[in-house]
């Protein structure tokens, strides 16, 4: 287990929070509108990104901010990284079409 993992939720209408530091399987301490103390890490996250703090469906609406801002095409274990591969953005329909490491558009060809 590793005390120093944590993540940020920012309104308590969120199902996702924000790692503040790079996540590893095994406890993640939640910090800010949380009414959870921690959430354990299923997956890697890299930092900066999203980590699911409850099983999200697919379909499911994802929460961050307190506002919509996607919506799962698969199902989300609690403790996994919630990213491009899993969820595509409600505001942008080429989400689905970027690089899940670097963001670049797969869908173009660059020549």
């Amino acid at each position: 287990m590793n005390e120093k993992q944590r993540a940020f939720v920012i309104d308590t209408r969120d199902n996702v929070a924000t790692a503040l530091t790079p996540i590893v399987p095994g406890t993640v301490t939640l910090l800010g509108e949380s009414p959870l103390h921690s959430v354990p890490a299923v997956t890697e996250v890299p930092k900066g990104h999203k980590i699911a703090l409850r099983d999200i469906q697919k379909d499911e609406l994802i929460t961050k901010y307190g506002v919509t801002i996607g919506r799962s095409i698969a199902d989300i274990p609690a403790g996994s990284w919630v990213h491009l591969h899993n969820i595509c953005s409600i505001y942008d329909e080429r989400s689905s079409h970027l690089d899940i490491n670097t963001g670049a558009p797969k869908d173009t060809i660059y020549e």
